[in-house]
């Protein structure tokens, strides 16, 4: 499967891949910022999200080859590899089955167990929304507002909004595929499967997705790797804590 991804800058590759629902545009601001101290950095859109190709597959294992087949396409090697969420997910597949291709690997806000399904009212929301009817986005978003109340996360979901055609909308998600697979977001990385190489895990201090009994596991599985909290951010860490992000993975993977 040829993945869409927009690139920017020169230097040493570094691959962002975005979590559930959402695509390498969410990622934008950060990149360029990441592009500006000297590296080529891709953002991905996986399979069935933004502009990469629709398919009725959706597993991890499906998404990890996605991404060697981009980086064989590419001729990218070792790699500096992030992923948040639903993208850390893959990030940790692709690793422990491909580990010479990375330099070094971030995982933002999820762990490699597994989290059971949470995503229903997002999706219900997602399916009430007949673009026969619904004209603009506001109509969409007070639509959604019916299933998701969180504001922000609406914004979010908003940005796969798109002019199908010439005065019809559509969501650049595979919205049939992600539901037929909801079941797969959550499954956990076995647990006989490791990577040895530089990690960096980092948590949003308000979120819930890393908690404190999990770095055991996390340090089995990745026993190269440190854990370090975004303050004052939840499982958007990246948007509700720029500054921090930015520094802790600078400082990581310029080190």
């Amino acid at each position: 499967m040829q993945l869409h991804a927009n690139v920017f800058g020169e230097g040493h590759p570094f691959i962002i891949l975005h979590g559930f629902l959402g695509m390498g545009d969410n990622w934008k601001t950060l990149g360029k910022k990441i592009a500006e101290q000297g590296f080529e950095v891709h953002l991905i859109d996986q399979r069935n999200h933004g502009r990469s190709p629709h398919d009725d597959k959706f597993s991890y294992e499906i998404m990890a080859q996605d991404l060697v087949e981009y980086c064989n396409m590419h001729n990218l090697k070792h790699i500096d590899l992030m992923g948040h969420s639903m993208g850390g997910k893959t990030a940790m597949f692709f690793a422990v089955k491909h580990p010479k291709l990375i330099n070094k690997l971030l995982v933002a806000d999820i762990g490699p167990k597994y989290y059971p399904l949470h995503h229903q009212d997002i999706l219900d929301g997602l399916s009430s929304l007949d673009f026969e009817v619904i004209k603009s986005r506001n109509e969409t978003d007070r639509e959604l507002s019916l299933y998701v109340s969180d504001v922000g996360v609406r914004m979010f979901l908003l940005k796969n909004l798109f002019w199908k055609d010439k005065g019809k909308l559509g969501l650049r998600v595979h919205l049939d595929a992600l539901i037929k697979n909801a079941s797969e977001i959550g499954v956990e990385l076995p647990e006989d499967l490791s990577y040895q190489g530089n990690t960096l895990f980092l948590k949003g201090e308000k979120s819930k997705y890393i908690i404190d009994s999990d770095e055991d596991r996390i340090q089995r599985q990745f026993p190269n790797s440190k854990i370090t909290e975004i303050a004052s951010a939840g499982h958007w860490l990246h948007a509700e804590n720029p500054t921090d992000f930015l520094t802790e993975v600078l400082s990581f993977v310029k080190k």
